[in-house]
């Protein structure tokens, strides 16, 4: 992200300078510094992970050929371009003769060969995908996709990538081959952690008539989980409110994302009106470089979801969902989106997104995943007028429990591609209007007076 937790320090500095308000001071600090996700734990999706196979199909003269498989069982967060890059350090003085699928990133000091050259010859390779168009003749299954894996409760057929891999120096049986340590995964940036490489029982291979089984000579899985708080400083989305029964539009709470630094970050984020926007675009690079250049906003994220509570029916309720993208450098192919709600055990129909219940927990079904549909609205383009899209999702009520009061109404958390959306504080939902009238002062307003007084005190001291 172009805004940092430095540059949004320093702006909120010369904003507290000018205020004379201790809640608005805390209130500044509370929106620039308090709002960055700490969560590795994935409470969605506990048991989602990245998990690698590496299989020995075959032994060499001087090592053994395999073939290592990714699967992505996380159920909405994908890898998406420009793709993932497994690195790993050899345990010996492994080189790598030959890849099928996928190819290292350098080859290495392979000068001490004479006659065949191996493919790469570096204690630590970096391995990335084939691209799509690869000849037949040096591509494996479930290979050759840009390192793009989608996720696995939205495509599950493109949820696997793999590659085949010839080693040499290597061992040549079970007790004298080493595993690989340190293994990393880039998916395109950083946020996942990868653990040991563990043995594991040989993974058994069915023949296509289904009349014979073999199995690997030995396979190892390494397991790699992804946090939040290592992918990014900040986060990477916000959501925003509005209803049918108040005129109030509730937005994503200020500096969500960071905040604009236009003295020690000039360029980091551009007006929509800006006449230089075009040539602002193409000064970053190739979309695939993965700089942003955001639309100014007050919340700074690069993409933005808006739930509006839109019709009261006897018996049934309606929303409308809208995702926008403010990022001019960045579209986003089969995206998704997760909302937690409680009335979701009662949707009645999703008008023009897809649409999976997911139930993290047995008897827990309050969570949805929600993508765009194929050739219609699965991508969504860079900000501009066309950087949006959005559908409807109709309700059935459940008469015990629903009701328009103390925003039920409005989502409980909202994810987007995987990452955790930062939502409006709870006493800034929409109120109903036969409510009585709207406190002035927040319930926490003495506890932020007391804060904001002690910060005040130290920070003069």
């Amino acid at each position: 992200m172009e805004s940092s937790s430095s540059s949004c320090s320093c702006n909120c500095s010369r904003s507290i300078a000018k205020l004379t308000s201790f809640t608005l001071f805390f209130a500044v600090l509370l929106s620039c510094s308090f709002f960055t996700s700490t969560e590795a734990y994935d409470a969605l999706d506990p048991n989602g992970n990245l998990t690698i196979k590496w299989d020995v199909i075959n032994w060499t003269p001087d090592g053994y050929l395999a073939v290592v498989t990714m699967i992505n069982f996380q159920q909405y967060r994908h890898i998406q371009t420009p793709g993932w890059t497994l690195g790993w350090t050899w345990a010996k003085k492994e080189v790598i003769w030959s890849m099928v699928g996928a190819q290292t990133t350098e080859q290495g000091d392979c000068s001490k060969f004479k006659g065949n050259i191996p493919h790469c010859c570096k204690k630590d390779p970096s391995v990335v995908d084939l691209l799509p168009g690869t000849p037949y003749n040096q591509q494996i299954a479930n290979c050759c996709r840009g390192g793009v894996l989608t996720a696995w409760g939205q495509d599950q057929a493109n949820a696997v990538g793999a590659f085949q891999i010839s080693v040499g120096q290597a061992g040549t049986s079970n007790k004298t081959v080493k595993l690989p340590r340190n293994f990393t995964l880039m998916a395109p940036g950083p946020g996942y952690t990868c653990g040991p490489a563990k043995i594991v029982r040989p993974t058994q291979f069915t023949t296509s008539d289904k009349r014979r089984t073999t199995q690997a000579l030995m396979t190892w899985n390494i397991t790699c989980t992804y946090s939040q708080f290592l992918a990014q400083k900040t986060p990477t989305c916000c959501v925003s409110l509005s209803s049918f029964y108040n005129d109030t539009i509730v937005p994503c709470p200020t500096c969500s994302c960071g905040c604009q630094n236009n003295i020690t970050q000039p360029g980091s984020c551009v007006e929509a009106d800006n006449p230089y926007l075009t040539s602002a675009i193409s000064a970053g690079g190739p979309k695939s470089s993965n700089k942003p250049l955001l639309q100014c906003t007050s919340h700074m994220c690069p993409v933005r979801i808006h739930w509006h509570v839109k019709v009261n029916y006897k018996d049934y309720w309606r929303t409308k969902v809208t995702i926008t993208n403010f990022n001019y450098r960045m579209n986003y192919s089969q995206w998704n989106l997760v909302v937690q709600h409680p009335n979701f055990n009662n949707l009645t129909q999703s008008f023009s997104f897809m649409y999976k219940g997911l139930t993290p927990y047995d008897g827990l079904n309050d969570t949805a995943m929600l993508w765009g549909i194929k050739f219609y609205n699965d991508f969504l383009n860079e900000a501009g007028p066309f950087g949006n899209v959005q559908s409807e999702l109709l309700f059935q009520k459940d008469k015990t429990t629903f009701s328009f009061e103390k925003g039920f109404a409005f989502p409980r958390r909202v994810y987007f591609n995987g990452d955790n959306c930062v939502m409006p504080p709870p006493d800034a939902y929409p109120w109903l209007p036969n409510a009585s009238s709207r406190p002035v002062i927040s319930l926490l307003q003495p506890v932020m007076t007391i804060l904001a007084a002690l910060a005040f005190l130290l920070a003069y001291a």
